[in-house]
């Protein structure tokens, strides 16, 4: 099991890949340094949940999700979150 370690936070779960043309997405939007300051966790949750979908549908639904959020700023999985403090 791979972790993935930071100063202040362990993830102690396996690491998610990240899929094809995400990395792409999220600096076409701007939203890479956005995606970098969200926790380890939600990182890797993201990642994991896209990477899940069977349907080409639903996995463009989830990134759509996943970019709103990253914009809004105020979001994590359709739950209200303050950000780190």
């Amino acid at each position: 099991m791979k972790v993935q370690s930071t100063k202040k936070q362990t993830l102690k779960r396996i690491l998610n890949p990240m899929p094809r043309g995400i990395r792409a997405l999220l600096v076409k939007n701007g939203l890479l340094e956005k995606y970098k300051a969200r926790p380890p966790y939600q990182q890797n949750d993201y990642l994991g949940w896209i990477s899940r979908a069977k349907l080409e549908a639903t996995k463009q639904k989830r990134i759509k999700q996943m970019l709103d959020e990253l914009k809004q700023g105020d979001r994590y999985m359709k739950m209200r979150w303050g950000g780190r403090k």
